[in-house]
């Protein structure tokens, strides 16, 4: 029998708790002792989110297009973690609808997944995560900044092509990025949802290791046993193959300007608060890429 509850209880809120990182983010807090009634789900559709619900999690439904909808998904005193939106273009009114719902709400912390830099980010899919830590910082919520560098995953997601074509392509050149698994980044939101100390800080999230898309492409290729080349790519011809490939023209545009910030190296910076924060070295890109080879 489940003891009731007593005194001033504390919800921990993830958005977006049915994809990628939110999921992982739920995982993580139940393996580490959160019960299950002390998390709230927001989701888009009970459905969706069905599973959540049979192991005891609330679920909140709202939708970030939808601001009427947000105004049940907080309470007084919530920790919520804002997992940022992936509809690029959509994403600042969605999000300014987000913290004036929490405002509204009287949140007692609001952890905002940004990007790697914050402020120094000059790439295009940095703007949105600027505009939203902007908004966050005007509407005096007591807030935390996780500024998550790569996801490793984000490579690993695409071998399936890369090793259909033998080659990793970009035209990043040189540049290197500080990836880390998505778990990782799970993990350092938990941190911070449980812990105390992190309101008002912006935490630079980044692998403890900085690797090159041609250190990418030997590490696929010796695990995978097969000729792996990095094909060093001019933006433009980046652009096309993209494309060609099927890749919408905004987002394959993205994509290009993403790798020539990682070209003028924004995406390396290594400040250790990702490993400090989970408490152990984050993981390495072998890992990542022997992990998605398994499930090939």
């Amino acid at each position: 029998m489940t003891p009731p509850r007593t005194g001033v209880i504390v919800m921990i809120v993830i958005t977006g708790a049915t994809g990628q990182l939110g999921r992982l983010v739920v995982e993580r807090l139940l393996a580490t002792g959160t019960p299950a009634r002390d998390i709230a789900a927001v989701v888009r559709t009970k459905e969706k989110a069905a599973g959540l619900a049979e192991r005891g999690i609330e679920l909140r439904i709202a939708d970030y297009d939808a601001p009427e909808t947000l105004a049940a998904a907080f309470r007084p005193g919530d920790r919520v973690l804002f997992v940022s939106g992936n509809a690029v273009g959509r994403r600042i009114p969605q999000h300014r609808a987000v913290v004036d719902a929490a405002k509204a709400a009287g949140v007692a912390q609001l952890a905002y997944t940004g990007v790697l830099g914050g402020p120094e980010a000059d790439f295009e899919l940095a703007a949105d995560h600027k505009a939203t830590e902007q908004a966050i910082l005007d509407s005096g919520l007591p807030y935390t900044f996780l500024r998550n560098g790569w996801y490793t995953e984000n490579y690993t997601d695409q071998l399936p092509a890369v090793l259909q074509h033998a080659a990793v392509v970009g035209n990043a050149g040189e540049g290197r990025i500080a990836s880390a698994a998505r778990a990782d980044y799970a993990a350092a939101a938990v941190a911070v949802l449980t812990g105390e100390g992190h309101l008002g800080t912006a935490y630079e999230l980044s692998g403890d290791t900085a690797w090159s898309l041609a250190e990418y492409a030997a590490e696929i290729a010796r695990q995978s046993g097969k000729e792996i080349a990095y094909n060093k790519v001019p933006a433009e011809t980046h652009r096309q193959i993209l494309t060609g490939a099927g890749v919408p023209e905004h987002f394959a545009a993205i994509l290009v300007d993403v790798d020539e910030a990682i070209g003028r190296g924004l995406l390396a910076r290594g400040e250790g608060d990702l490993a400090r924060l989970i408490g152990r070295p984050t993981t390495p890109l072998a890992d990542t890429v022997a992990e998605a080879l398994a499930r090939l």
